[in-house]
């Protein structure tokens, strides 16, 4: 699929592994998905622009390239997706973060907005989002429309894991996104939840059930 990348990186391969594991406690998952978020961030904020800047060395002036335009946006997906946000800004710290909030209905998965809340002006910043799991891909879409719908257009998605349906569901509803995915999983079971997966990602990262 264009404009889709899988990371097959053994860093992020290892992590992802000790994620799984139902005995990996709330610290050392919440640690885990912060460090995955910032090596898939590296790689996804490759295309940055950039712009000369004049400095002046201990040795003399010249011209260097600093980071251009207005400041990148991490907009994480309520709860989850604020565990990926600190990786992000151990990158780019003066990055700016927004929030959207979705629930999903318990009977037909389908999510529903309940907060949102970006920086401005998001029509002139590159905005990622942020969401560990993307399952059905219901949450993910209904996000980037709601960014969209806000005048957001250079949009990155970033998930840890990923099941071939929601990752279908994402590409065919935003062709024109990129979307930066750890591992694909399996398939969804009857509850909509990623086989294997790791379960609850929002319940493990804030050690809540």
């Amino acid at each position: 699929m264009e404009n889709v990348t899988i990371f097959t990186h053994p860093l992020i391969q290892h992590k992802i592994s000790i994620l799984r594991k139902k005995e990996t406690g709330t610290n050392e998952f919440r640690s885990l998905i912060e460090e995955i978020a910032m090596l898939m961030g590296y790689e996804a904020l490759r295309d940055l622009p950039l712009e000369d800047v004049e400095v002046e060395t201990p040795i003399e002036t010249c011209m260097t390239p600093f980071l251009a335009g207005k400041k990148l946006a991490v907009v994480p997906i309520l709860r989850a997706g604020l565990g990926m946000v600190n990786g992000i800004l151990a990158l780019v710290p003066s990055a700016k973060v927004g929030h959207i909030g979705l629930y999903r209905d318990e009977v037909t998965h389908e999510p529903h907005e309940y907060y949102c809340k970006l920086p401005s002006p998001i029509d002139q910043r590159i905005i990622v989002v942020t969401d560990p799991m993307l399952a059905t891909g219901g949450s993910a879409v209904e996000a980037v429309d709601f960014i969209k719908q806000h005048g957001g257009k250079s949009i990155k998605f970033m998930a840890i894991i990923a099941a071939p349906e929601g990752l279908k569901r994402l590409h065919e509803a935003h062709p024109d996104i990129q979307i930066y995915v750890g591992h694909v999983d399996r398939c969804l079971n009857e509850n909509a939840y990623i086989c294997p997966g790791l379960g609850d990602a929002g319940d493990r990262i804030f050690g809540t059930k």
